[in-house]
């Protein structure tokens, strides 16, 4: 028997599609990540470990959380909508989530609903006995494969790309074994997939191909911890062992990490975004430091658009490493000035222009004397929709600013996302049809400049050919829905031409 016990939270349930974003005026209308997880096999119980690596990866999403731990020959799960902290608040959960081996996930939406139904980890039951997944990422291919196991008389309870995932490889772990049926599994699924499984009290990590998704191993003196970013192995007091390779599936066993097999690839893709907004900075995400690529993205953007100013003042918190690396390079002071009210409820789609006001009065406000008669730059890692650059800008003006000039630490976003990104129309886009100028009309900014593609693959230091720049050029490393074109597929089209 496999028991299953969930929260409602404090936030409740949503039902709406996840596909335009969040209008929280601060912290909504950003790129969100799909979601973090953790694995956890020791000597200790897994429960207090795993809360702990999910409350440090709560950046990654706030929709939900849940845990699955294995012991007495089952899998326990409990698992609810909200905040890590909200999901798991009462004593209950500790006695309930026994065992030393144990998965973690924590989701924001990217495909299917917001519900608890969708939340993590997943579970089902066959032949082979509990089998538990949480998953980083988004299957391109998991409507098809979805239609297919429906026809062979397979039932899907929820709308989410993750039980697709969860239910392909339970089928073909059950016919080819472990780890033919892993691989059999990975020839099937197309997009990105970061992800701890459980097959009763065997704990594994695989990583998808390209790498899209960051995934990583450490150990402790409890014991092995697989989580989608090494600050949870800092905080744990967990050293780290490496990252898990694109293609690789690994079982983490008493004795340490074993690799099933790594899966060939002609190159890697992993995602910009982790660099420069998804991931905390005192991260390390296949061996480059979040923070440092992030200062380096704000020396690129001083070089490439400088100006004449009094102040460098970030977007908090996302544009601060990017804000102090232009002030490095530029020589031009920085300073706070502007301070975000964090204990502010969410607020969500804006009615009206006062409304919006209202909701940007209630989450930031400015340090006059900062701004006042000043010539200032502001430094953000990216814009969206434009909504809210054009409402701190506003707000910098009413503070008395001379002159705002726009700094962005990405290229202009003009594409969907299939990785696990919730932007996934080009109407989300303030620069779909637009030029610079135009958008800069827009935000109502003295000037506008975002860092090119050549300055953002200098400042992570990786190969352009290794990351995914999809969402910056439309061009996309794997298979994606209908029109969308990868790569591969627009260098045919040039090599023929």
């Amino acid at each position: 028997m496999v028991t299953t016990r969930t929260t409602s939270g404090k936030r409740g349930a949503l039902t709406v599609d996840s596909q335009p974003q969040d209008s929280d005026h601060i912290d909504g209308l950003k790129p969100s990540d799909h979601c973090a997880v953790v694995g956890y096999r020791g000597n200790d119980p897994g429960f207090g470990i795993l809360l702990t690596a999910l409350k440090t990866l709560q950046h990654r999403g706030q929709e939900s959380a849940g845990i699955a731990t294995f012991s007495n020959s089952t899998i326990n799960v409990r698992k609810g909508m909200g905040l890590v902290a909200e999901v798991f608040n009462d004593r209950y959960t500790d006695s309930y989530l026994t065992g030393n081996v144990g998965i973690g996930h924590t989701r924001y939406s990217t495909a299917g609903t917001k519900s608890m139904e969708n939340a993590g980890p997943f579970l089902v039951t066959n032949s082979l006995g509990h089998i538990a997944i949480s998953h980083n990422g988004e299957i391109t291919n998991a409507d098809p494969l979805r239609e297919e196991m429906m026809k062979l008389g397979l039932t899907f309870l929820t709308t989410s790309d993750t039980e697709v995932l969860l239910m392909e490889l339970a089928r073909d772990i059950t016919n080819y074994g472990v780890a033919g049926g892993i691989k059999m599994a990975m020839d099937r699924l197309k997009g990105s997939y970061a992800v701890t499984l459980m097959i009763n009290d065997r704990l594994f990590a695989i990583r998808d191909p390209l790498g899209i998704r960051p995934l990583v191993l450490g150990k402790s003196d409890a014991g092995y911890i697989v989580a989608s970013e090494t600050c949870a192995l800092d905080i744990l007091g967990a050293r780290k062992i490496r990252d898990i390779k694109p293609g690789e599936a690994v079982e983490i066993t008493d004795s340490g990490p074993q690799v099933l097999f790594q899966k060939p690839s002609p190159r890697t893709a992993h995602c910009m975004f982790e660099y420069v907004y998804f991931a905390r900075p005192d991260s390390v995400i296949d061996n480059v430091e979040v923070f440092k690529s992030r200062i380096n993205l704000g020396h690129h953007l001083a070089r490439e658009y400088p100006v004449e100013a009094d102040v460098v003042i970030p977007v908090p918190d996302s544009g601060r490493a990017q804000a102090l690396g232009y002030s490095q390079e530029s020589g031009i002071p920085y300073s706070e000035g502007l301070i975000k009210n964090r204990f502010s409820d969410r607020t969500f789609i804006m009615p009206t222009q006062e409304a919006r006001k209202k909701a940007v009065a209630l989450k930031l406000n400015t340090i006059k004397s900062e701004i006042e008669g000043k010539r200032v730059i502001l430094v953000d890692d990216s814009i969206v929709r434009g909504n809210t650059m054009k409402h701190i800008v506003s707000l910098l003006r009413s503070s008395g600013a001379a002159e705002v000039h726009v700094r962005i630490g990405s290229p202009p976003i003009v594409a969907p996302c299939y990785f696990g990104v919730d932007m996934k129309t080009k109407d989300q886009f303030v620069a779909t049809g637009r030029t610079i100028e135009e958008i800069r009309e827009e935000i109502g900014a003295d000037s506008l400049g975002y860092v090119s593609i050549t300055g953002l693959v200098e400042s992570i230091g990786k190969p352009e050919n290794s990351l995914c720049l999809g969402c910056l050029t439309g061009m996309y490393p794997t298979q994606v829905p209908s029109q969308a074109k990868t790569v591969r597929q627009k260098e045919l089209e040039s090599f023929t031409e």
